[in-house]
């Protein structure tokens, strides 16, 4: 097993939703997995360079065992495909320790977002405040009840009468109406929102249009919009400080492919600029951010980037590597 990796076996494989599965994951040895929080993910080893992030969507009072719960994605870049087609119970992976950059704060009332497959950080969220006796209700907006994961265990939930399902297929009186939703909350409740980019920015406009408290709006993306198109793209460099090599960085490729064939090895997981794995730190230059990790005021610091799927606005961007 490699340094910091826990061996686990997959205890049970069961379809959620259409394209939609669970994978319930033991120690490989039998002891307790390590302890996490709502909001958690971990770093499956799929196979030999391919790593895949999935949110831990299990009560967190549970040390007995981890549940994931994997899309099936057309536009899948491999990961998802594996897990649904190669991957079955009784086989063994390797992961990470559980990572939270996802975390619940204490708040008077919590509104729970969840966008598709986004339901899962939100589904441990529920069950953390539910524990806990916290007041929340959560909205969970998916194509149809046939692509809505998890359904008949939130049904039988403590807190099924809090949850409110919503469906694109559906009436329209039953889709969410989040202006009205908002103008409804104490402004001092924390919203927690996850998904596809489409349904976050729709979130995120929303409440910046109801002058919600910035700090209050917590959020994580399970995938990337599309990538600009390449043909936008410039040429230029990167070089390293420790040896002051330089790279040429294309227009059809990454500072971490290249960087990667060269054999600079730096940490990898998502490649779309969603999870952090990749961040860099910068000492000269101006980066083109093109992440979904760091915010605003981290992104205007220029001082960090993602080489996964971020570029440069000055000819040459100096990396602390």
């Amino acid at each position: 097993m490699s340094a910091g990796l826990l061996q686990v076996r997959i205890e049970r494989k069961h379809v959620e939703a259409e394209d939609i599965c669970s994978y319930e994951l033991v120690s490989a040895d039998g002891a307790q997995l390590p302890p996490f929080t709502a909001g958690s993910h971990i770093d499956v080893h799929i196979s030999t360079g391919l790593v895949r992030q999935y949110s831990l969507c299990n009560p967190p009072s549970e040390r007995h065992r981890y549940l994931i719960g994997v899309l099936r994605d057309p536009a899948s870049r491999g990961g998802s495909q594996a897990m649904h087609e190669a991957i079955k119970a009784g086989d063994t992976l390797q992961i990470s320790v559980p990572k939270n950059h996802f975390p619940l704060t204490k708040a008077k009332h919590s509104l729970l977002l969840a966008g598709g497959i986004g339901v899962t950080p939100i589904l441990a969220m529920a069950e953390s405040l539910s524990a806990q006796g916290d007041a929340f209700e959560m909205h969970y907006c998916t194509r149809s009840p046939e692509r809505t994961a998890f359904s008949q265990r939130i049904a039988v939930s403590r807190f099924a009468a809090q949850v409110h399902f919503h469906y694109d297929t559906g009436d329209a009186e039953q889709k969410l109406d989040l202006p009205t939703l908002l103008r409804q909350l104490d402004r001092q409740t924390h919203i927690y929102l996850c998904g596809p980019a489409g349904f976050i920015d729709h979130v995120k406009a929303t409440a910046k249009a109801h002058d919600w408290p910035q700090d209050q709006v917590h959020l994580e993306y399970f995938g990337a919009a599309a990538a600009p198109a390449e043909a936008g793209n410039q040429a230029f460099e990167v070089q390293l400080a420790s040896s002051g090599k330089v790279y040429v960085i294309p227009p059809d490729s990454t500072v971490l492919r290249v960087l990667s064939a060269a054999g600079v090895f730096i940490p990898a997981s998502c490649e779309q600029g969603v999870c952090g794995t990749c961040l860099t730190r910068v000492l000269d230059g101006v980066p083109d951010h093109r992440d979904l990790y760091l915010d605003e005021s981290e992104q205007a610091a220029n001082d960090q980037f993602t080489p996964c799927c971020s570029r440069s606005k000055t000819a040459t961007l100096l990396l602390d590597l």
